[in-house]
């Protein structure tokens, strides 16, 4: 087994508007010895306006967004080189499961590649922030964790690692960061190696399937409200929409549920805490021994041999999974009728759109192949609008002067609207980072920080500039 230790600086917190600036990432061995590394930098892309806090804090100079050796798409093409040459392995991040894991998938796929290389052909995902927190919960001490102002364990890698003597200097540099997720692998590794064992046994869906199978009851944890909360459960069913495995929390008594009618159990449904806990067997949860359960309040009371007999009256009850089934599909569709009825963007189609047909797996092939000259034509034999759009931003990108005149105005003139449109817009706009801008400075000039109002300040001209060239589209 080999593991893939990676992290990405971006100029957004959103996965799906956002550019990736930078990348580290580390090849190890099981024992963590290193047998290859590659970091790289692009330039940002056309179109796309940074959020100035972002660049601030991944230290990133405007002259590293204009002069940086790759683009956007030879950056792409190089990453996802790399990721294949090193795979089949375990892909690890700190919090790439919720971030860094989803820019890489909306990137592949506005660049035509495969959104899913870490899923298949023998890879898997793994996430040590999750790593931290159920260490933290399952073995109490085993890590230092500092505290919040209200009482809670913080899990922020520049702070979590300077205080496990884990050196961590240039933080929110990528390189810097890959280095720190190591460590504190080895750290949890190390301290809390049965969490270590049972995340390697759920980096693939089905791995998670396999043990929710073969266990009547274990424990699993979720992340709420600034804490880890361990739960006690055992498997009803799978929704019926989101298709993750939903699972009773044995701290309810069971026979309470078992004797309702649909109505009255919905509405016990509903109520808060929740009773049906959802274990997602995408996102590697950890899963540990149902015997852990005995450590925490609410369980320890009612004792291992009761929660036993509580799995056992909801596992041989098919009426009650299908009411629970039932519910959850009620509940699933009537959100989906309440939800904004707007007409989804080819850059948020990953997920809506669904897979790419195979014909069109192979034109995406047959573009990538082809010389530049070429790609237009090529563009064109797509059966999907999304992905024939892609295709010609990815030209008018790379090499706008092989675009046919009228085609480069048109695709240029829609850019221009998007960056200096004055709406609130899903993606970053020039009008919104001024206003960030604004913000900031007047932060940074109580803070007396000197080095970040210049970095404002070049911010602030960069921006100038492209406002010029938009609106002269």
């Amino acid at each position: 087994m080999k593991y893939v230790f990676y992290d990405f600086e971006t100029d957004s917190t959103s996965t799906t508007w956002g550019q990736i600036l930078e990348v580290g990432a580390i090849l190890c061995n099981q024992e963590f010895e290193i047998l290859d590394r590659y970091e790289a930098r692009c330039r940002i892309k056309p179109g796309v306006i940074p959020e100035p806090m972002a660049l601030i804090v991944n230290k990133t100079s405007i002259e590293m967004l204009r002069k940086t050796n790759l683009s956007h798409f030879q950056f792409v093409n190089q990453l996802e080189q790399t990721f294949k040459n090193w795979s089949p392995a375990v892909f690890i991040g700190y919090n790439s499961l919720g971030f860094d894991e989803e820019y890489m998938r909306k990137t592949f796929f506005k660049c035509l590649k495969d959104p899913y290389l870490t899923n298949f052909n023998g890879n898997s995902r793994g996430d040590i922030l999750t790593l931290a927190r159920s260490s933290d919960l399952y073995y109490p001490g085993s890590i230092k964790t500092p505290m919040s102002d209200k009482g809670n364990a913080v899990f922020k890698l520049d702070q979590l690692a300077p205080l496990n003597g884990i050196v961590h200097e240039a933080a929110h540099t990528a390189m810097s960061d890959v280095i720190a997720t190591l460590e504190m692998a080895k750290l949890l590794s190390n301290k809390a190696p049965n969490v270590w064992k049972a995340s390697l046994m759920t980096t693939t869906k089905s791995g998670v399937q396999d043990i929710i199978s073969k266990e009547k009851i274990f424990c699993t944890n979720e992340y709420f409200y600034g804490r880890a909360r361990n739960f006690c459960v055992t498997y009803i069913c799978d929704h019926p929409v989101y298709k993750w495995k939903m699972c009773f929390d044995l701290k309810n008594d069971a026979s309470d549920f078992l004797q309702m009618d649909y109505d009255s159990l919905k509405e016990a449904l509903s109520k808060s805490p929740k009773v049906i806990r959802s274990v997602k067997d995408n996102k590697s949860p950890l899963l540990m021994s149902a015997n852990y359960a005995i450590n925490f309040d609410g369980y320890r009371q009612i004792g291992m041999a009761k929660l036993h007999e509580r799995a056992e009256l909801l596992r041989n009850n098919e009426e009650f999974k299908k009411k629970v089934s039932r519910i959850l599909e009620e509940e699933a569709l009537s959100k989906q009728d309440t939800q904004s009825q707007e007409s989804i963007m080819a850059e948020e189609s990953i997920y809506a759109g669904g897979f790419a047909k195979e014909n069109d797996k192979a034109v995406m092939t047959e573009f990538h192949k082809a010389e530049w000259k070429d790609k237009l034509a090529i563009a064109d034999k797509f059966s999907e609008e999304r992905f024939n759009y892609f295709a010609k931003k990815i030209i008018y990108e790379e090499t706008p002067q092989l675009l046919p005149s009228d085609l480069y105005k048109q695709i240029h003139r829609e850019v221009a609207k998007r960056v200096l449109s004055t709406n609130d817009e899903k993606w970053n706009t020039i009008p919104k980072s001024y206003k960030e801008i604004d913000d900031l400075r007047d932060k940074f000039d109580n803070e007396k920080d000197v080095e970040k109002l210049s970095l404002l300040e070049d911010i602030n001209n960069y921006l100038m500039e492209l406002e010029k060239e938009y609106k002269a589209a």
